[in-house]
């Protein structure tokens, strides 16, 4: 799979193509890789490594038009009742066209048939999040996270992230 909209290759998903959100597979790591770590680069996400996306590989999901990858999105399990929803990423050129609900709406059908109680993200797209009920929240209910990821992120000291939570059940 080729990453859509890195390396300013940046076509429009079209209204008449067919977008398939899907399970990651080994063979979508590179163009997750160079997805995400375009954003990262941008300050907008942290960046993740290939081992990182191969071992979590089953916690991926794809949204792709044609043979293009257009958005991923994962999950991230601290404990048995908490989740993080992280490295959500639609391409430049694939934005403003409900890939990003698409890869939500089907994360939290997923979600559900885990049976995950909770989900967080810490955010800055806040109304995003919204739309699917998240509420938001203090960051100090998430401390695996902030020991987890925060220690490692630049913005540590100065973080405009807001924490968003939702019960499933």
């Amino acid at each position: 799979m080729r990453a859509e909209g890195v390396a300013g290759q940046d076509s429009v998903v079209a209204k008449t193509e067919v977008l398939e959100v899907r399970r990651a597979t080994e063979a979508d790591v590179p163009a997750i890789l160079s997805l995400v770590n375009h954003h990262a680069r941008r300050g907008q996400l942290l960046p993740r490594s290939a081992k990182s996306v191969y071992e979590t590989i089953g916690d991926w999901l794809v949204a792709c038009t044609g043979d293009e990858l257009v958005g991923c999105v994962s999950l991230l399990r601290y404990t048995s009742g908490l989740v993080e929803v992280r490295s959500l990423a639609v391409s430049e050129g694939a934005q403003g066209h409900g890939v990003g609900t698409r890869l939500m709406e089907a994360l939290l059908r997923e979600a559900r048939s885990r049976r995950i109680p909770t989900l967080f993200a810490l955010t800055r797209v806040v109304d995003f999040f919204r739309k699917f009920d998240f509420v938001v929240t203090d960051k100090a209910f998430f401390p695996e996270k902030v020991w987890h990821d925060c220690q490692q992120c630049p913005l540590r000291d100065n973080c405009d992230e807001t924490a968003v939570v939702l019960h499933l059940n």
